[in-house]
């Protein structure tokens, strides 16, 4: 049984991953990606590979669908 210090550790990492989360959704959507497409890819891709396609101009679909 886990004590109330490693259920809190626990709680703490999990609240961690959301604002990471929630981070790379936010970074990706200032890359023009729409809210739900970044909220799907956030954990799924680094968003300065897509940063790095974006800036040279190309389209924010198409960088997000060259790194997948």
């Amino acid at each position: 049984m886990e004590s109330p210090l490693e259920s809190a550790g626990h709680e703490a990492i999990h609240h961690d991953d959301l604002l990471v989360h929630d981070w790379r959704v936010r970074q990706l959507t200032r890359l023009g990606l729409p809210w739900p497409l970044a909220q799907d890819f956030a954990g799924q891709v680094g968003w300065h590979q897509v940063a790095k396609l974006v800036q040279p101009c190309c389209p924010p679909r198409l960088a997000l669908h060259i790194v997948c």
